[in-house]
Order: structure tokens, then C-alpha cells, then sequence
């Protein structure tokens, strides 16, 4: 098991047992306070396909790939989490039917939104890979933030990809935040979809979150 600690933090494979907790730590640290197109959608966005994601978040706690940050001086309160798991390259297929069949509340613009970006990415054509461990979400408890503990989740991410023997990661960073801190770690931008570009039908531009999150970048590298 993938375990480290540094200054009372410790990172570890999150289990099926802990995402009683870990469920409302999203709800207030990620939906409506980390992530940029949940947070100016203006929607309740938790409350949609609420079974479809549960049941889609355990699917990859089940795969082992999935990390929880505790501080050990706040009696083990849950300051990180990613939610990771393993894609093939059908999968890009299965999303572009599945985004085009879901309503147009929040999950269904956003998912429209990256399929358009992995299939136009087209990572395991353009790296030469069958399957990749996708980086799905990281959050950083508010009080966290700034202090390298996003950076030291991704790099133990990279560890477990490598360890289950992936030879790629992915993420794909609606923030421009996260997308600079996984540069920083060595992942590079292979696509990317500028919001103000990215229009419905009518011509209205879809996502409008604030400065500085301005794109969605697909971010990858070669473990």
C-alpha cells in the first residue's frame, strides 16, 4: 500500500469505508469551493445523477487508485483526496454516447465538454498506449491550499500508476491551478478547449467561470 507521511500528513489508498466522509468533503470543499465550472454553474450540481456518481466514485476506490490525505494533528481529518482509475481507449467512444443522452443540467454540459477533448486529444493514439490511469478529481481542503499537498498527491498518484503498471497518466484540469501545478510536476498540456470558444447551438457561450480558469486542459505524461 502506497503510504507516506511529511508534517503530520498522511497519504494513503482510500477504501470503500471511507467514503462515508469523504462524499461531503467533495459537497464543500470541491463542488461548491474548488472547482470553477461546478462553482459558477449557479446549480446545485450534487444533486444530479447522485446514485450514477456514487456508484462511479466506488468503482474506482474498488481499484485501489484512489488517495486520502488525514492530518494526524487534527485527530485524522481529511484534508485531500483524489479519485483516480483505470480508462482504456474504447472508453473515449462509450463517453461521447453516454454525454450526448444526458440532460442539459450541469453533468451533461460538462461531460459534452470532455468528451469533445479526449477525442480530440486522442491521447492513446498520439502516446502509443491500450490504457491509462486518469486522474478524475483532486481537492485540497481550503485550509490546505498553497502548501504543496495537491503537488505531493498527484506525484503519489504517479506512484500508483506506475505500481499497477500504467503507462500513462491523464488528467483533465478545468482549473487553471491545477493544470500549473501538474506542469509543474512534469505533465504537459496535449489539449486544450477555451471556454469563451466553447458555444451552444444558439451561440451562447456555456461555461463562465471566473479569472484566471480561462481553459480545460488535458494534461498527460509517461510513467
Amino acid at each position: 500500500m502506497t503510504t507516506n507521511t511529511k508534517d503530520g500528513i498522511t497519504i494513503r489508498i482510500m477504501t470503500e469505508e471511507d467514503y462515508i466522509q469523504v462524499k461531503p468533503f467533495m459537497r464543500e470543499q470541491f463542488w461548491f469551493n474548488g472547482e470553477p465550472l461546478c462553482a459558477s454553474s449557479g446549480e446545485d450540481v450534487q444533486k444530479y445523477l447522485e446514485d450514477e456518481n456514487d456508484e462511479y466514485h466506488l468503482s474506482m476506490i474498488n481499484q485501489g487508485t484512489c488517495l486520502l490525505a488525514t492530518d494526524e494533528n487534527q485527530n485524522g481529518r481529511i484534508v485531500g483526496i483524489v479519485l483516480a482509475g483505470g480508462q482504456i481507449a474504447s472508453d473515449l467512444k462509450k463517453h461521447q454516447e453516454e454525454a450526448a443522452t444526458m440532460e442539459n443540467h450541469f453533468w451533461g454540459r460538462a461531460n459534452r465538454l470532455l468528451s469533445k477533448l479526449e477525442l480530440e486529444a486522442n491521447v492513446y493514439k498520439r502516446f502509443g498506449v491500450d490504457k491509462s490511469i486518469y486522474s478524475h478529481i483532486t481537492n485540497v481542503d481550503a485550509s490546505m491550499r498553497g502548501k504543496g499537498l495537491g503537488s505531493r498527491l498527484a506525484a503519489t498518484l504517479m506512484e500508483v500508476g506506475r505500481s499497477k503498471g500504467f503507462p500513462l497518466m491523464i488528467a483533465y484540469c478545468t482549473s487553471y491551478y491545477s493544470a500549473k501545478q501538474k506542469n509543474a510536476l512534469g505533465m504537459e498540456c496535449v489539449h486544450s478547449i477555451t471556454y469563451a470558444d466553447y458555444k451552444d447551438e444558439k451561440g451562447n457561450v456555456i461555461f463562465k467561470p471566473a479569472a484566471p480558469h480561462t481553459k480545460v486542459q488535458l494534461m498527460a505524461i509517461k510513467l
